[in-house]
């Protein structure tokens, strides 16, 4: 699934899905790039208080439709999210 609207300049896409959306009350959102991945989760919680242990800690998370692996800490050679990618966060999905 892609986002129906493009990001404007300077910025990419995240996408909430599930348990994300709910917590976020956004089904989509623009966020500035460049932002290395690392910063990711960290600049979420400031936006959305108990996002990480709620939800983020247990999610995979995709850039481009390709799943990425979110370090603790940044390194010298992290992948960078940049302007005009699509990262979606994914809650794990359970049935029932």
């Amino acid at each position: 699934m892609s986002s129906s609207t493009k990001a404007p300049a300077g910025h990419f896409t995240i996408l909430y899905f599930a348990s994300a959306s709910s917590h976020t009350s956004k089904s989509s959102e623009f966020i500035a790039a460049p932002l290395p991945i690392s910063k990711l989760f960290p600049k979420l919680e400031d936006q959305y208080q108990g996002f990480k242990a709620k939800v983020l800690d247990s999610s995979l998370v995709t850039v481009n439709l390709e799943y990425v692996d979110i370090p603790d800490t940044p390194t010298d050679d992290e992948f960078i999210i940049k302007e005009g990618d699509e990262v979606a966060i994914i809650p794990p999905v359970s049935s029932g």
